[in-house]
């Protein structure tokens, strides 16, 4: 066979083995694993194997993301978030569409300690659908609205795509942290402009006016306070030099214990619960890089990934096309995978594509850029069908709200994503300009 035949043959094999509902990393791996076998026989597989996992997960920058999971599940299970809430439920609440808005103020603030889309989805769900509900919001636009806040939970650093995506194409995770916060303020802001137009123009999803609304008190103001503090000893931490980003992981993961313990919630069984689920959260990370390792070393043996890239090249394709192309793609794939599984099998790909091409920009500068562009891109796979984890999530919180008023609801936010990325796309400076203040 050919090499594109091979490559043609690995990826068919894989979305197979996806379609029949199996993991993804399990699909991956038996795919790699096929091509890798086919290519350089079993003898050479057997020896990939023996040494390939240890390599992998010998790594010390990997410890980072276990500690920001194990940092957002302190934070959830703490009762941090309601304090979140009722802040901004205090500040937003005489704007029409007030509780949504602070929905989204609340996603992004949690987002800053978390780093998951899909807890900081849930959290901020069980707190704010029933204010939500009881004030006479529609089904349609609190499911959405909270579905697309979560995602704020992997935009606004720490981020675990980030993560990853840093240590695959071998950059700086502060720097790309710092990358991040305009982008993903940026993402905030553009949700609460949809919020504001969308109840302006879809009469009957939000209350006229709500004579209920939660007073701004310095209790409401005292409530973020932990959020606050955590934000600046890990960040001031990492960017002041204090520490490196996997140490202030590391830091923020104690001391968000220590204020979940400083709010008198977290009990014994939360406590285990908060390992359990970084357990699990992270041994699902950790297998999915297994798969996406012997995906693509099977595709490293085609060297069609090579190829492809030098046919870009002598293309003499505009660079911004090229982006452009890869972004939709990363769209696509966000219809039928997951984030992590779409970082971990094409940046090995797309990367080296990327940093070949003339952006008129330093290297660095165009792999950070294009890792926030390719953040913000895989988010789109969270809300829209027929994966849309988020959407689930939150629907299945939601009681009585039918799945198609929950994607409904999303579209207004999938306009400001799609808006938000072609901003980004053209004006990289937005995503670049907190960078060279980072050593």
């Amino acid at each position: 066979m050919s090499p594109l035949a091979i490559t043609g043959a690995i990826f068919a094999v894989m979305l197979l083995l996806m379609a029949l509902r199996t993991p993804i990393a399990i699909a991956m791996f038996v795919a790699g694993s096929i091509g890798y076998v086919a290519q350089a026989g079993w003898a050479p597989f057997a020896n990939f194997l023996n040494a390939q996992a240890f390599a992998r997960f010998a790594s010390y920058d990997l410890s980072v993301i276990p500690l920001f999971i194990l940092m957002g599940n302190f934070a959830t299970q703490g009762g941090i978030s309601r304090a979140l809430f009722e802040f901004a439920s205090a500040v937003m609440a005489r704007f029409r569409g007030g509780l949504a808005m602070a929905a989204v103020l609340a996603c992004g603030a949690f987002g800053a300690i978390c780093g998951s889309s899909v807890a900081t989805a849930a959290t901020i769900t069980s707190v704010a659908l029933p204010e939500m509900r009881r004030h006479g919001y529609s089904g349609r636009l609190a499911t959405g609205t909270l579905a697309a806040g979560g995602t704020l939970g992997i935009l606004i650093p720490p981020s675990v795509p980030l993560v990853i995506y840093a240590i695959l194409a071998e950059q700086n995770i502060a720097k790309l942290f710092a990358a991040a916060m305009v982008p993903g303020a940026i993402a905030m802001l553009g949700y609460i402009v949809a919020i504001a137009i969308y109840v302006r123009v879809v009469p009957g999803q939000a209350p006229e006016l709500d004579p209920d609304r939660v007073p701004f008190t310095l209790r409401s103001l005292g409530g973020i306070a932990p959020i606050a503090i955590i934000f600046v000893i890990v960040f001031g931490g990492i960017y002041g030099g204090f520490f490196s980003p996997t140490e202030g992981a590391a830091v923020g993961a104690a001391t968000t214990f220590v204020a979940a313990l400083a709010k008198r919630e977290i009990t014994w069984r939360k406590f285990k619960h908060a390992f359990y689920a970084t357990a699990q959260a992270s041994a699902m990370i950790f297998l999915i890089f297994i798969g996406a390792d012997m995906m693509n070393s099977a595709l490293a043996l085609t060297q069609v990934p090579m190829q492809l890239a030098g046919v870009v090249n002598r293309m003499g394709l505009s660079p911004l096309l090229v982006v452009t192309a890869i972004l939709v793609l990363y769209a696509a794939l966000g219809c039928i995978m997951d984030e992590l599984s779409i970082l971990l099998l094409t940046i090995p790909i797309f990367f080296p594509m990327i940093i070949g091409l003339d952006f008129g920009m330093p290297r660095e500068s165009v792999a950070i850029w294009f890792g926030i562009l390719v953040l913000m891109t895989v988010g789109f796979g969270l809300l829209s069908p027929p994966v849309g984890l988020n959407v689930y999530v939150v629907n299945g919180m939601a009681e009585g709200v039918p799945i198609g008023e929950s994607y409904r609801g999303v579209l207004p936010f999938l306009a400001s994503d799609g808006l938000r990325t072609l901003l980004l796309l053209f004006f990289p400076p937005i995503s670049l300009w907190l960078v060279k203040y980072v050593g």
